[in-house]
């Protein structure tokens, strides 16, 4: 197995100088010239360093461990683990993945795992954006909770959500650009989902705004965010003598089930009611006819922002590791912007 001393020799300096510039610590203390050979050296006698044997010397792994309670089994978990990779990659760190499958009891020993293999940061990654009660963690380890709020009293937890609010405006202003006045908002009752009430925020604002809000039977609501729980509260409020001319609905599988209500009424989607979903499920929004408008979940840029935000903490505290653990920085609570998908199904508002 090559070794420093080898390519000492190679060189012709001594180990601690290749141990310096193969470390990144060569910068003011050897010649940039010697350390471009060292390197060069290095690359074409096929040195691959041994990351387990630097960690425990200097006590940096480059691992940042991420506990998921079952994202690895939802369509938005490509995207969200590919926007954290990237970031974890380009800055020299690799990810150590541990999924419970949502078993609670299986949040402590996983994180005892992953710190029995010395990481330097941990991401918590929730599988809908939730209230997370986050396992106990030492304050050393940087913690990010993804795509949730943490639950619990330790103001240095950092946190990355969509905001829901925001993209559940933009979407019914987009309809009220249009001309639609009558807007329906087809929901869930199911209380886990945080989502729920700030996507109805976002709704009731634009509407208010425009001075057509307050008719509350225009807020419907399915008991889950199944398209067949949604079908027969779709069916019933497009069975209405004053059905609205455009429903925005909590996810893309409840427009689903607006779209198949309507073709069973004889409706059409965009001409006689318009249709905007959320969550951008192109699997749903891209095979349905007309394409659904969507309001897309920023999976990808929140992944990326966590492990940023992690390494962040992770080089923060290296620099200042004199610190008292009372003394730790604030955490940041960061709102992903939602960009509004725009597809074919939706219309200008009917002549009344």
């Amino acid at each position: 197995m090559l070794t420093l001393k080898d390519i000492a020799q190679h060189v012709g300096v001594s180990p601690s100088t290749v141990s310096l510039v193969l470390n990144d610590r060569d910068r003011g203390r050897v010649n940039t010239s010697v350390a471009d050979q060292i390197r060069r050296a290095a690359n074409e006698m096929g040195y691959v360093p041994n990351l387990l044997a630097r960690s425990l010397k200097t006590k940096q792994s480059h691992t940042i461990g991420v506990l998921s309670d079952g994202v690895a089994s939802v369509p938005f978990a490509g995207p969200m683990l590919r926007g954290a990779q990237t970031t974890a990659w380009n800055d020299g760190y690799l990810l150590m993945l541990i999924d419970t499958g949502g078993r609670a009891e299986l949040d402590a020993p996983a994180v005892k795992s992953l710190m029995q293999r010395n990481i330097e940061g941990l991401i918590l990654a929730t599988e809908y954006h939730r209230f997370v009660d986050v396992p106990l963690v030492p304050r050393s380890i940087p913690a990010v909770v993804l795509d949730g709020t943490p639950a619990t009293d330790r103001a240095d937890i950092d946190s990355v959500v969509p905001d829901e609010e925001q993209g559940a405006y933009d979407a019914v202003r987009f309809l009220l650009d249009r001309g639609h006045r009558r807007i329906a908002h087809l929901t869930v009752s199911d209380p886990r989902f945080v989502a729920r009430e700030l996507r109805l925020a976002g709704y009731t604002r634009a509407l208010d705004e425009a001075g057509v809000g307050g008719d509350e039977r225009l807020i419907v609501r399915a008991p889950t965010v199944r398209t067949v729980d949604g079908y027969p509260v779709a069916h019933d409020l497009l069975s209405r003598s004053d059905r609205p001319t455009a429903v925005f609905c909590f996810s893309d599988q409840l427009a689903f089930s607006v779209y198949q209500a309507a073709g069973d009424l004889g409706l059409r989607i965009p001409e006689d009611v318009s249709v905007v979903g959320f969550d951008n499920q192109t699997f749903v929004a891209d095979a349905l006819r007309p394409g659904l408008t969507s309001v897309s979940l920023p999976h990808e840029s929140m992944g990326s922002w966590a492990v940023g935000r992690a390494i962040s903490r992770i080089r923060d505290a290296n620099r200042l590791a004199d610190d008292p653990p009372e003394l730790s920085p604030r955490g940041e609570r960061r709102l992903m912007h939602c960009p509004l998908v725009v597809r074919e199904s939706v219309a200008p508002a009917p002549p009344p």
